[in-house]
């Protein structure tokens, strides 16, 4: 249990400072010797209450023209992703997008460092987000969507109240998914509630933290995890 401790305080400070990533850090610890199909339905029960929370915090810094459309490609993504499956191997996909990831992160930190700011292709940016959309909604994977939301949004509040608005509609479709095939058992319950505290501990520490950083500290940050997302993605997959 202690390690469950350690992977619950560790995701969730993350999420509270970058607004994304505790599913990599969370599943990355535990990963070793847990199944996923053991992890994945607690991180998500401990995520669903930590997205609202930083939702409500930064809700006036929601963007209907962001989140709205987003959660909608996220859920079509879903049946889409289906038929995807069908025909072709996920984690040759997941590969693909991961390279896609690391670049769109790299590209990212290299705009943050540009003093010349250049103008977002709205082509590319709907490319991104529909893409985005789907590989959420087939995998759960935010990493490509965290990539889409920072380059639409200004600040650390913004993203973070957009993303999260995001995840919260996924994670109701997916709660009621994992109840209807009985991948939510009593059990995963009730290691979600027993880790609940430690859920807030993380999460109140980093959002302190995330406060006292400078923003362009967290926007790095921020980066520096969708890349990190990008090469795990690509090496649990090849």
């Amino acid at each position: 249990m202690v390690l469950w401790i350690l992977a619950t305080v560790a995701a969730f400070f993350v999420k509270g400072v970058c607004g994304f990533a505790n599913t990599l850090v969370f599943t990355s610890i535990l990963a070793f010797g847990i199944t996923n199909v053991s992890i994945s339905p607690v991180e998500l029960l401990l995520g669903y209450p930590s997205n609202i929370i930083l939702t409500w915090k930064n809700r006036a810094r929601l963007r209907p023209g962001i989140w709205i459309p987003l959660s909608l490609l996220v859920l079509a993504g879903s049946f889409v992703g289906t038929l995807l499956l069908k025909n072709v191997n996920p984690g040759y996909i997941k590969i693909i997008f991961g390279v896609v990831v690391i670049l769109l992160g790299i590209e990212m930190l290299l705009r943050e460092s540009c003093s010349v700011r250049f103008k977002e292709s709205k082509v590319l940016l709907s490319v991104i987000g529909i893409i985005s959309g789907v590989l959420c909604g087939l995998f759960g994977v935010g990493a490509l969507l965290a990539a889409y939301v920072g380059r639409t949004t200004e600040s650390s509040d913004e993203f973070k109240a957009n993303i999260c608005a995001i995840f919260i509609l996924e994670n109701t479709f997916r709660i009621i998914l994992y109840i209807v095939l009985g991948i939510i058992t009593l059990s995963a319950v009730k290691h979600a509630v027993i880790l609940l505290p430690f859920m807030a501990a993380g999460l109140y520490t980093g959002i302190r933290c995330g406060k006292v950083l400078h923003e362009k500290t967290v926007k790095h940050l921020v980066l520096a995890f969708l890349i990190l997302s990008g090469i795990i993605m690509i090496i649990t997959n090849i």
